[in-house]
């Protein structure tokens, strides 16, 4: 039986089948954070289960850190007594911890595969719904819950029904400007966000083929917003190369054994998808979202569209838009350019290519986040730092800063913020903010121009 990139990667990990239920799934690498891990520590603590594999399992402290001092100590006190419980936990039960301040720290969907934790032919879960990034090596990776955590925490296991196979088709040649991003929103715009919901997402095709590691994770990071429970790539030779010589990436004969097994993986010739999809690269262009979820998206010259339903008129009032409106010259007062999606180097050269010689919109508050400090590293070794603080920015550092509101890094209420983050929710970056989902590109032009511009008249 011909089988999918998905099949052959759950299939290799199945440990034991119960008959008309659920499948025991054995996980290759858990990474935690602050956030999602002292209830599940505590849990096994209070059954006096220990960790079965602590060497299978990252930390890092990304969601509740400052991107400004992190010498200091931190000031919210609930931040502080998260990152100190995962110290702690970590230490006791001998996992590996980049905490704040480690030249390895970062987002955990940014340092794990910058440092060859993320490997083709995985099973990887995390306490974030973003694990789906993972995927853009060819890896099930997907977010779990607390108790989840705790499951594999104990069992290095999860139980777990088989998802349905989805596969999402783009082909074509993409126009000056179009971005992962762009791909990943206008593909959400066309589906809905609820198409993928009880299915695990293949994306095909030469457009994605031709794409970076980097453009695959942002484009794989977003899979959960069109309901998915991940996202996949097939690995081929850009997989390999980008994961060679990582500081834990497979060496010598392990790593030609490894590509061996690796290219086995993409999924075989008349392999039948549950669903699929088909989209002409041609047709996208760059995006912007103008409601309250990811799928309220459109091209940035197209204007906001006319429907009568309480959900989308609630989503427009929230956001102070318009039927029919057009969101070019729409003054913007911040600008956000971080977060899984879009803050590894290669989102930083964009904005750093469209920035270099300009200056900075006065009225624009401007947050460049690096991903982690290996790309804060590049940022300075490449000069790139030189180039943004010429143009009146200020790079912060590493963290999740703007995207989610539980740090520092927050939207004022009633101000717009057009950033490179994955949610568009009601209060995702802050109470009251309003967050519009854009590409590095697009999210740099308006940090210049204090408003929203349609680049494609200047790309064209």
């Amino acid at each position: 039986m011909k089988k999918t990139l998905f099949d052959k990667v759950w299939d290799a990990h199945v440990v034991k089948e119960i008959q008309d239920g659920p499948q025991i799934l054995y996980i290759d690498k858990h990474l935690i954070h602050e956030v999602t891990s002292p209830q599940a520590f505590g849990e096994l603590e209070q059954r006096g289960i220990p960790v079965f594999r602590p060497d299978q399992i990252v930390a890092t402290a990304d969601h509740n850190t400052p991107t400004e001092d992190q010498h200091l100590p931190v000031k919210d006190a609930l931040s502080r007594n998260q990152l100190e419980q995962l110290t702690k936990n970590c230490k006791k039960n001998e996992i590996t911890l980049y905490g704040l301040g480690h030249k390895y720290n970062g987002i955990v969907h940014v340092m794990a595969p910058e440092l060859g934790i993320t490997q083709p032919g995985m099973t990887m879960v995390c306490g974030d719904s973003h694990t789906s990034t993972h995927g853009a090596f060819g890896t099930i990776a997907f977010g779990i819950g607390t108790s989840q955590v705790a499951q594999v925490f104990a069992s290095q296991c999860l139980l777990l029904q088989k998802p349905k196979s989805l596969r999402v088709n783009v082909n074509g040649q993409l126009k000056p400007g179009v971005l992962p991003k762009d791909v990943i929103l206008y593909v959400i715009a066309k589906l809905g966000t609820n198409a993928g919901t009880g299915y695990f997402c293949e994306y095909a095709g030469n457009v994605f083929e031709d794409m970076s590691m980097e453009g695959r994770m942002t484009v794989c990071n977003m899979s959960i917003e069109m309901g998915a429970r991940g996202g996949m790539i097939a690995p081929d030779e850009t997989t390999f190369e980008y994961i060679k010589g990582k500081e834990f990436a497979p060496t010598g004969d392990e790593f030609g054994k490894k590509v061996a097994y690796w290219k086995t993986l993409p999924t075989d010739n008349d392999a039948v998808f549950d669903k699929e999809y088909h989209f002409d690269a041609a047709d996208i262009e760059p995006m912007i979202t103008y409601g309250t979820n990811p799928g309220m998206g459109i091209k940035i010259s197209e204007n906001i569209p006319v429907e009568n339903n309480a959900s989308f008129e609630k989503s427009l009032a929230y956001m102070n838009f318009e039927k029919g409106q057009s969101l070019v010259d729409k003054e913007i007062n911040y600008v956000f350019i971080g977060s899984c999606t879009n803050s590894r180097i290669e989102d930083f050269r964009i904005a750093a290519d469209y920035i270099k010689g300009k200056k900075k919109a006065n009225n624009v508050t401007a947050w460049f986040v690096p991903g982690s400090q290996l790309v804060a590293q590049q940022i300075v070794e490449e000069g790139l730092k030189d180039v943004f603080e010429n143009a009146g920015f200020k790079l912060r550092q590493p963290g999740c800063s703007a995207c989610l509101a539980m740090n520092d890094d927050k939207i004022p209420e009633g101000e717009y913020c057009v950033s490179t983050s994955n949610r568009n929710f009601e209060g995702r970056q802050g109470q009251g903010a309003r967050t519009i989902l854009a590409s590095p590109l697009v999210a740099a032009a308006t940090a210049i121009e204090g408003k929203i511009i349609d680049i494609t008249k200047q790309l064209n």
